[in-house]
């Protein structure tokens, strides 16, 4: 009895080998091994191993334009203040009702993850600023979690701040009376390095996607034709760029 037994185990194993290990390798091979990260299933949010691509404009790579407004605290802030910093550039006002929760939520998880960092920092522009004056900023950054010494909420004349927008960085921003809250503006957010050039990792096409969806929820879980998420990725590129000189 003794050695049917074995057989039979030995006869287990010998299928077990043949149907299951060529598949193992077959996976391994295709680098298809299941991991357990926030990025499952999301080819978008997978950390990208090419350098991050330059934004070019008739051939020549898409600098952020010189630009000098006031900060909630009262301080004069320029694009110099930027100089030798990675940053994320966004347009909002404090009383957006629509998108711009969504955008502070995701501004302030990618600021925990570079709160110790002094060479990251944020740059938040008003499209609203006759009514978010400095103190109005301030408040509005105490209520909301804005710590980190490098993110600005900035204010100024509005025709700067909406041509910095619509020509400086092509990030659409205007007043509309009809739209909720009395003004319209794009999602998105730029990521630009240390010298003030806007980067971007490329699509599944080998294109930059030049600007990340900073209005779509860091968590959503999204359906057919929906866009995904944008903030893990992000981060990464973040830590891709401040770590190219480290």
């Amino acid at each position: 009895m003794k050695n049917y037994s074995y057989i039979g185990i030995s006869l287990v194993i010998l299928i077990f080998g043949i149907i299951v290990i060529p598949e193992i390798i077959d996976r391994v091979g295709a680098e298809k091994v299941v991991s357990s990260s926030r990025s499952d299933g999301q080819e978008e949010r997978m950390a990208s191993a090419e350098p991050l691509s330059y934004i070019l404009v008739n051939g020549e790579k898409k600098r952020i334009p010189a630009f000098e407004f006031v900060d909630q605290h009262g301080d004069t802030i320029s694009n110099e203040d930027y100089e030798g910093k990675v940053f994320i550039a966004e347009f909002f006002f404090s009383t957006c009702p629509t998108i711009c929760p969504i955008m502070k939520d995701n501004l302030v998880a990618v600021q925990n993850e570079f709160k110790d960092r002094k060479d990251f920092g944020i740059a938040s522009y008003s499209i609203d600023p006759i009514h978010d004056t400095p103190a109005v900023l301030k408040e509005y950054a105490q209520l909301n979690g804005i710590e980190h010494e490098n993110w600005h909420l900035l204010t100024g004349p509005r025709e700067e701040i909406y041509g910095l927008a619509n020509s400086g960085f092509n990030i659409y921003a205007g007043q509309n009376p009809e739209a909720e809250g009395g003004f319209e503006h794009s999602g998105y957010f730029a990521l630009i390095d240390k010298e003030g050039y806007i980067r971007s990792r490329k699509d599944k096409f080998g294109n930059p996607i030049i600007y990340y969806r900073g209005s779509v929820e860091r968590d959503k879980v999204v359906g057919a034709g929906q866009e995904e998420p944008q903030i893990d990725i992000l981060i990464q590129d973040v830590k891709n760029l401040l770590n190219d000189d480290a």
